[in-house]
């Protein structure tokens, strides 16, 4: 392949990561595709986009939003246009069936993995939904996924507990790349609980049925296991910070604590805090779990909370250094810190 077709190539697959994962828009490198297209009248680098993002078989059968797909297929044909070349029928054809369809509340968002699989998550179109800001990924736990990937010895053949897992994406990634043991995905918020199901059945996690306890965490033995024996044993427990038990926390025999994004609500801190301590304090095989937070450092104020309450509950923490790789899209100069505690 040459030098030219090789730039071609990488560059549909920078428009295929963006597309599936449902990037801003304005983050795609839309003057690449149109210095491209000025260079060569081939209209062929157009229909290779078109086939990795809306005519790829996850958005196919996963679609994300028809604003979304209808924007950027407007994109793309005011690109061709830009040329001046011969109408595209593809291009057309793709806008008119999407103009035919009902805008939903939900839509799909998939995430490429580096073994060819992906992550694909069925989230809310609204930022903020049903009163919880839980049913959207945020960016801290795309960011913890991948530091996840590039150190899956961490997690192999371990038990994993992930507080305020929130619709998945970081607990799937790992199940599916690094080979837990068994994997405790937890939230509170009964709406992003059910989403959060909903989502590891998508991506071929199956859960037996389970009677929930909306007032306390299920016991070890009524967990929800994956049917697959290959996988992971996969539970997902309604976990309510202020309330729960360092017997039930203990239960869970946790060799490694993740949260991703929980740091941002003086209040949630606090309970977050309480919650810490007490992991803190339990140990399986004779010694305490490992503790990873990752987080946007939205409010410096309530990042120097954090720290200070940790302080006052004896647990200190250092900052891991920042992972290599970067597998999934989000704003690279967003202010995101990994801390490993230390009981």
């Amino acid at each position: 392949m040459d030098a030219a077709a090789e730039e071609a190539r990488h560059l549909g697959l920078r428009f295929q990561r963006g597309f599936l994962a449902g990037r801003r828009l304005g983050t795609f490198p839309w003057a690449e595709l149109e210095k491209k297209l000025k260079s060569s009248s081939d209209a062929l680098l157009l229909l290779d986009i078109l086939q990795k993002t809306i005519l790829h078989p996850l958005c196919l059968k996963y679609p994300p939003s028809v604003k979304y797909r209808r924007c950027f297929i407007s994109e793309l044909i005011k690109k061709h246009e830009s040329i001046a070349t011969e109408p595209l029928d593809e291009l057309y054809d793709v806008l008119a069936d999407i103009l035919n369809k009902e805008e939903s509340t939900n839509c799909y968002k998939s995430y490429l993995l580096p073994t060819g699989d992906s992550v694909t998550l069925s989230e809310t179109v609204a930022i903020i939904s049903q009163g919880t800001t839980g049913l959207v990924t945020w960016d801290a736990a795309l960011y913890l996924a991948e530091w996840a990937i590039e150190n899956s010895a961490i997690f192999s053949n371990r038990t994993i507990l992930e507080l305020g897992s929130g619709i998945g994406l970081t607990g799937i990634a790992i199940c599916k790349t690094c080979n837990p043991k068994a994997y405790v995905f937890s939230d509170y918020h009964h709406c992003v609980l059910e989403q959060l199901r909903e989502n590891i059945n998508l991506n071929g996690f199956v859960l037996e049925s389970e009677t929930e306890n909306h007032t306390k965490m299920q016991s070890q033995n009524q967990r929800a296991k994956v049917m697959d024996l290959q996988g992971p044993k996969i539970t997902v427990a309604e976990l309510d910070w202020s309330s729960v038990t360092e017997e039930q926390l203990s239960e869970l025999q946790a060799d490694v604590v993740i949260a991703a994004d929980v740091v941002y609500d003086p209040q949630i801190t606090l309970s977050l805090i309480g919650v810490l301590q007490q992991l803190s304090t339990s140990k399986t095989a004779g010694k305490p779990p490992e503790i990873y937070i990752a987080f946007m450092v939205r409010n410096p104020d309530t990042y120097h909370l954090f720290q200070t309450e940790l302080g006052k509950v004896g647990i200190g923490w250092q900052v891991v250094p920042t992972h290599t790789k970067n597998l999934f899209l989000y704003d690279l100069h967003s202010n995101i810190t990994l801390l490993k505690l230390l009981a």
